[in-house]
């Protein structure tokens, strides 16, 4: 959300301008009033006294409207029993705050807090000119005199909620959690409001997953939401899901929303009636878009146009809508959809999680990791109507070990995560998931395809050639260039459409118009159809001479003209996935590389496979100097593969891997002894896989090592996020000085924050940093944001999260004051770092890409391997102590 602050150009065209709601104060606001007192009746005094003013005195406009309102709310009140109850003023779908009415809020024209109600609360109807000709109170009493079409019935705009959905146990055990008893009784519900499932449901879901951090508790609450929805509304599960997840499509389908801050800003000025230095302080206050929502929509007494409930697919709908929405005005239709899903939000929780869905900020934890173990259990305990696939049986379920029902969701888990990571795109898996269920039959039917990206195959980082000799030994592998590119999927069907995927799986066929035009001249004979992937690299095409990643990253991203081409680049391909309509990830790599090194043809400096060789742990020269010589050539390193699986693992390895990734107790717990941790982490991990040669897509596997010349230095470094910072002191007090960062939780979403730092600033950066962060900019919230987990002080500011510093320190200390890894090593502590140093900014990395939690409590766990002390804790503020030094 941008900042409120900034001023925003007046769009003097009304006609093209989205028609903008107004309340009595606003026709009226001219004329001077005295402002009326509540009666116990819930009338004013002042509309009781219009009707004895001698008829000689002629009404004003707003007299004579407000006297018509006061009339026709005693007619509604006497058509009531008992005549106390002030609901009778308030449309349907209030929950009736007569203590806050009698406290002065007035017919909707004065709020709680006896201010104005702001002018932009909606009126419907305008008089006509025809109208204009009339007497006053004969025009008036036309204008509004439709009271059955709610045009001056009031909603209680605060409390408007969904009684029925806000009182689900979500929370509960799965187990425990019986959909039969609420399905009926919403399905009711919803028929009253054209059918389909509530948004109130998704929203009471969103409100209890974000009050827990349990990872546990946010899978059973979504488990049980999924179930409701499946029996309940079946057609609701796909825009649930992608809903849940902070999307609207996959990745490959270009589907953005394209929304700024300002959109959203006026959104909640039109609708909730802010302006803008009341929209600036709530941000200051708050630091989050969807909390200023929900603060606003609080303070919003009433409104006099009563909201179309939302629903699950009508917020989908809507946001699809605004994603396809291009061209001239589309800016104005965008805002239209924006402040009416605003308007038609029901309460203060509806309203804060519509808004962070549209900045795309949801932040409650459902990744896709979270979201397909969810899916996976739900399918086993639920069904739609209509379909007959077999069903686990909750009470025999209950019945079963921990570990026995611990195998059974992991077998339905592994086939969803398997299917998504072949296909991800749950428009292709849910429905395929509601006719057959969790079965092996949905291996095939969600299977690769062309032109669909699969999730990629990643490495496991080491720190040195040595560990990775060590993990590796006595299997064969083959050492690989690790080129300073982007990664590339590349599909090729039999009719020759060629289609490029990122890493990340966006579709970037548009970028390179010059490989798509070499495809054709590196298929040899007898290939029809292929998934190739490999390294996109900028070379100089005279000499071949390797360019830095950053100056491919000065290529244009959209139609590009091969003519254009300033930057030229080459393919250097690694793998091969998919060949004549025939899945090769079950190959062992040795067979993939022979097939792709002898099935296309290589052009000197456009198409070639990366340079490597083959080798086993007792070639450790040979790996050192191949190592060398790919740094030497400006490469990031090199990646290490196994070459073939072992036709039958024997216990040894199996030991021989568990022991690699034991996790070491505690050091709160070394009263043990120093003997037992040697066996018990072998029990522990029994179920870890052995070296596979095959492609695992979506896994970070032992089968592929890379090993960087960042990590083969002495000291171990982290991709660190900043996210808050104090005044400096002395000579510093002008500048950001020390700096909160933070890890990334690859599960919940959450920032974790792992140190303050002070070192390795220059005064150059200092006076970069802050003018980048200043106070009043649009780079700094105005409070701590809910995603941001810190139990220290309060930072002076916090910085919107954007950057990724590369950070370097001493060693890993576990810390009572810092969240990073908390549960990873430690029940009640989490990580931080000593004589933490900053290195550079890594602008070549998202957030996104950032340093995990994981992979900090690996570092921590493997520097405890090399000593085998028990770690100090550090009881201040995680080793700044000698940030001053």
């Amino acid at each position: 959300m941008a900042p409120p602050t900034k001023k925003r150009k007046v769009n003097n065209d009304t006609k093209s301008s989205p028609a903008s709601s107004r309340n009595l104060d606003f026709f009226f606001g001219k004329q001077k009033e005295a402002i009326p007192i509540q009666t116990s009746n819930g009338v004013s005094q002042e509309f009781e006294n219009l009707g004895e003013q001698s008829d000689g005195a002629e009404l004003t406009d707003e007299q004579l409207a407000r006297k018509l309102q006061a009339e026709w709310a005693k007619e509604e009140a006497g058509a009531q029993n008992p005549p106390k109850a002030t609901d009778g003023d308030v449309a349907d779908g209030s929950s009736g705050d007569t203590q806050g009415d009698t406290n002065g809020r007035q017919a909707g024209l004065v709020s709680g807090n006896n201010e104005e109600v702001p002018k932009d609360q909606a009126l419907e109807g305008k008089p006509d000119s025809a109208e204009g000709q009339l007497p006053k109170k004969q025009a008036l009493h036309s204008m509004f005199a439709q009271k059955s079409s709610n045009t001056l019935s009031l909603q209680s705009a605060g409390s408007a909620e969904d009684n029925i959905s806000s009182n689900i146990p979500f929370d509960e055990s799965p187990l425990a959690f019986d959909p039969s008893k609420y399905v009926a009784e919403l399905q009711g519900h919803w028929a009253a409001e054209g059918g389909d499932a509530s948004y109130a449901l998704l929203t009471r879901c969103f409100v209890l997953v974000n009050s827990t951090q349990s990872r546990i508790k946010i899978v059973d609450t979504l488990v049980n939401l999924l179930r409701v929805i499946i029996e309940g509304d079946p057609s609701s599960l796909l825009p649930t899901v992608w809903l849940s997840t902070n999307a609207i499509s996959p990745p490959y389908i270009s589907l953005e929303l394209g929304l700024g801050g300002s959109a959203i800003s006026k959104a909640l000025k039109n609708v909730c009636g802010l302006d803008s230095r009341s929209l600036k302080a709530l941000y200051d206050k708050v630091g989050d878009a969807g909390d200023v929502a929900f603060e606003a929509k609080k303070r919003q007494s009433f409104t006099l146009r009563k909201p179309k409930p939302l629903t699950i697919k009508g917020v989908y709908q809507s946001l699809v809508k605004i994603a396809k929405t291009q061209g001239t005005g589309s800016g104005e239709i965008k805002q239209r959809v924006v402040d009416r899903l605003l308007q038609d939000a029901r309460g203060a929780e509806e309203s804060r999680y519509v808004v962070r869905t549209l900045c795309q900020h949801l932040r409650i934890g459902a990744v896709k990791t979270t979201m397909l173990i969810a899916l996976s259990r739900a399918i086993l305990l639920s069904r739609p109507p209509g379909a007959d696939f077999p069903l686990k049986s909750s009470t025999e379920l209950a019945k079963l070990k921990k570990d026995e029902l611990a195998e059974v969701w992991l077998k339905s888990e592994e086939i969803v995560k398997a299917c998504f990571a072949k296909r991800p795109n749950y428009n292709d898996l849910i429905p395929v998931l509601l006719e057959i269920g969790v079965c092996d039959e949905l291996l095939l039917r969600c299977g690769l395809a062309l032109h669909i990206p699969l999730r990629p195959m990643l490495g496991s980082i080491t720190r040195d050639l040595s560990e990775m000799l060590t993990k590796l030994q006595g299997r064969d592998f083959s050492c690989e260039y690790k080129y300073d590119g982007q990664r590339a999927q590349v599909h090729c069907d039999d009719q020759g459409k060629v289609s490029i995927f990122s890493r990340h799986l966006e579709l970037m066929t548009d970028k390179y118009p010059d490989l798509v035009a070499l495809i054709p001249k590196i298929r040899g004979e007898g290939v029809s159809s292929f998934i190739m992937e490999g390294e996109v690299v900028a070379v100089d095409r005279d000499s071949g001479d390797l360019k830095t990643f950053q100056t491919l990253a000065n290529r244009a991203r959209k139609d590009v003209a091969i003519g254009s081409v300033k930057v030229e680049v080459c393919l250097f391909s690694f793998d091969l996935m998919y060949l004549n309509g025939e899945s090769l990830l079950d190959r062992p790599f040795r067979e993939r590389r022979e097939l792709l090194r002898g099935l296309f043809t290589e052009v000197p400096n456009q198409f070639t496979w990366v340079k490597s060789i083959d080798a086993t742990s007792q070639d450790s020269e040979t790996v050192l100097e191949f190592f060398k010589s790919a740094t030497d050539i400006k490469c990031e390193g090199i990646m290490v593969k196994i070459l073939d699986n072992l036709p039958n693992l024997n216990i040894a390895d199996e030991e021989v891997e568990s022991k690699e990734i034991a996790v070491p107790e505690p050091p709160s717990k070394p009263a043990k002894g120093k003997k037992k941790p040697e066996k018990e982490p072998v029990e522990k991990k029994t179920r870890r896989k052995a070296l596979l040669a095959t492609y695992e897509p979506d896994k970070r596997l032992d089968s592929w090592l890379k090993v960087k010349k960042d990590y083969s230095t002495t000291f171990d470094t982290l991709d660190l996020i900043p996210v808050a910072g104090w005044h400096g002191q002395g000579r510093k007090s002008k500048w950001w000085s020390p700096i909160l960062l933070a890890v990334r939780n690859e599960e919940t979403g959450s920032l974790e924050a792992v140190c303050k730092c002070i070192s390795g600033f220059t005064d150059a950066f200092y006076k970069a940093n802050k003018e980048f962060y200043d106070e009043d900019g649009e780079h700094v919230l105005g409070g701590k944001p809910s995603y941001v987990d810190y139990e220290g002080g309060h930072p002076d500011v916090w910085f919107e999260p954007q950057e990724v510093w590369e950070m370097a320190f001493a060693d890993i200390t576990i810390s009572p004051t810092y969240t990073a890894a908390i549960g990873l090593v430690s029940d009640e502590k989490g990580l931080s770092l000593r004589f933490p140093r900053f290195l550079k900014k890594r602008d070549d990395k998202g957030i996104d890409e950032a340093s995990t939690s994981e992979f900090l409590a690996g570092l921590w766990r493997k520097q405890e391997e090399k000593a085998p002390t028990a770690a100090k804790e550090v009881q201040d503020d995680g080793g700044e102590e000698d940030d001053e030094a």
